[in-house]
């Protein structure tokens, strides 16, 4: 379930996510609501990936519904050009808890996750690459373990890090390991201090990665020798977001928001958000505000608020609203500078969405942006 990913950002909401879903996969067993694999999959998604492709449209993949209980291995894309979405290559492996990187050459890796055969989850090492030439997915290296909710993030020179994960029966991963675009294989590299999963690594300018999330105190890797090392400590445990000015914001169900200076390798508080909450986005926008949208302010309840951080303030200010309360959704930056806001779920209540909606910086409002396209064949 991506909530591993989006909404366990602490040690006690990942415990408490779990503590949940083994209850709703018993209820939902004993009710006998499971996917028939004789029907499409359905489109409506939480915990998919989002990947804005080098030509401008966006990739969606894979995820769960919620409502049936199926990992989904469908794929589609939105054109901003059309504002459409359409059907693409579906991926080897049904997979959620996974992660999505382009590439420099423009294809996408998609890496580990778990699926579901029958009503038994399997965790996953195996990967794929998606060429937006061809619109298919084929297989690539596999990882060492076998991970969910681990975090990926594109390097300087081209390869991936893979950070970090669930291994099944609570076991934290503290290993990494490095995705070599080259010879599409994966290698071992430093491994962090503390095991972590639902974990953000964000590139900073400098070529470094700082790694925030479910334990402190944070830590860098470094790419030029392969380790990581211990930086400052974070009360924020939600999003992360790399600033124009080379900072990274932090928000989460915490007030004040935290900003990491990468000069000095220090965590200092910043303005406090509107509504402190969890499971939103944040999106640098074009003129290098960054919008929170969506998430839960209070227990698993979603919200259609969003606001906007200002960096040359500090301060965080009310934007206008979705027209969905969302959890686990996506937020993706297009090139015309709107932000892409796609499926999700209601949070506590058993209803995924395939719907989509714009937000304009321009006018500070949400807009319909259609739905996903009609099902695929499983």
């Amino acid at each position: 379930m991506q909530g591993l990913r989006i909404q366990a950002r602490s040690g006690g909401v990942a415990r408490a996510t779990r503590l949940g879903l083994a209850c709703l996969l018993v209820a939902l067993a004993l009710s006998g609501c499971w996917w028939n694999s004789s029907t499409p999959e359905p489109t409506a998604r939480e915990g998919q990936t989002a990947t804005l492709l080098t030509d401008g449209r966006v990739l969606i993949a894979g995820g769960w519904n919620i409502n049936v209980l199926v990992v989904l291995s469908s794929a589609e894309l939105y054109d901003p050009k059309t504002g459409t979405f359409s059907p693409t290559g579906s991926m080897a492996t049904a997979r959620t808890g996974d992660t999505a990187t382009l590439l420099a050459d423009g294809r996408v890796l998609i890496a580990g996750g778990r699926t579901l055969d029958g009503r038994t989850w399997h965790l996953l090492s195996s990967a794929e690459l998606y060429d937006p030439k061809t619109g298919t997915f084929s297989p690539t290296g596999s990882m060492a373990t076998a991970v969910t909710g681990p975090a990926a993030t594109l390097l300087s020179d081209g390869r991936v890090l893979v950070s970090g994960g669930d291994a099944g029966g609570s076991a934290m991963v503290s290993s990494a390991e490095l995705y070599d675009p080259k010879t599409g294989t994966f290698s071992p590299t430093g491994s962090m201090a503390a095991g972590r999963v639902g974990h953000i690594a964000t590139r900073l300018s400098d070529g470094r990665v700082l790694i925030t999330g479910y334990a402190n105190p944070a830590e860098l890797y470094d790419t030029a020798t392969g380790t990581f090392s211990a930086t400052g400590s974070t009360t924020t445990d939600g999003t992360a977001t790399l600033l124009s000015d080379g900072r990274v914001l932090m928000t989460g169900y915490v007030n004040p928001a935290e900003v990491y200076d990468p000069a000095t390798d220090t965590f200092s508080p910043t303005g406090s958000t509107v509504v402190a909450r969890g499971g939103a986005t944040a999106t640098l926008l074009s003129n290098g505000r960054v919008l929170i949208a969506g998430g839960s302010a209070t227990g698993p309840v979603s919200t259609t608020s969003a606001e906007l951080y200002d960096p040359a303030t500090g301060t965080f200010s009310a934007t206008g609203s979705m027209a969905t309360g969302r959890v686990s959704h996506t937020a993706t930056l297009l090139p015309d500078g709107r932000v892409l806001i796609a499926c999700g779920t209601a949070g506590n209540a058993l209803a995924d969405f395939d719907s989509a909606e714009l937000y304009d910086p321009a006018s500070g409002t949400f807009s319909p942006a259609g739905s996903l396209a009609t099902p695929n064949p499983h």
